[in-house]
């Protein structure tokens, strides 16, 4: 299987996530469950069957976080410097030619991307765009709202 890249800060973040599903929410739902059954017949017994539901997604979590973790090829930015080159990882300045905008995006793994931090997943149209190209070199990004062409102004690595 393909290994996903995945910064360590998101790495970090499904780590915690791992932690508190584990050590926190797992035992509390087990402990609601079990006064559920204290209260008698299950059949119902509507807190029981939240409490199981609960559980049911609390273990599917775990399962698909310990499948990203086990998929992910951790990268750490702070290693690369690629100078004015776009790779994952980067923190890219962009303006937007047609409106003179300016706007700063993080390019992320997948599980990372969150638009309102302005990080942006590496299969996102525009990441797609700007992988490989340079500092003062023009992309054009296709997105479902047609096209846009951006200058890209600076390339960071923090």
């Amino acid at each position: 299987m393909r290994k996903s890249p995945m910064t360590i800060t998101g790495a970090q973040k499904l780590r915690g996530e791992l932690h508190e599903l584990k050590t926190v929410a797992r035992p509390k739902v087990i402990q609601a469950i079990a006064e559920a059954r204290e209260l008698g017949d299950l059949k119902e017994n509507a807190e029981y069957h939240a409490a199981r539901e609960q559980q049911s997604f609390i273990e599917g979590r775990i399962v698909e976080i310990e499948s990203k973790l086990s998929n992910a090829e951790i990268i750490d930015i702070a290693n690369i410097n690629a100078g004015d080159k776009v790779v994952f990882g980067a923190t890219v300045e962009l303006a937007n030619l047609d409106t003179d905008a300016e706007v700063k995006y993080q390019i992320v793994g997948d599980d990372e991307a969150d638009i309102k931090a302005n990080m942006i997943s590496i299969s996102s149209p525009i990441a797609r765009a700007l992988i490989g190209k340079f500092v003062d070199d023009i992309v054009v990004v296709q997105a479902p709202s047609g096209k846009t062409e951006y200058e890209i102004l600076a390339v960071n690595y923090k």
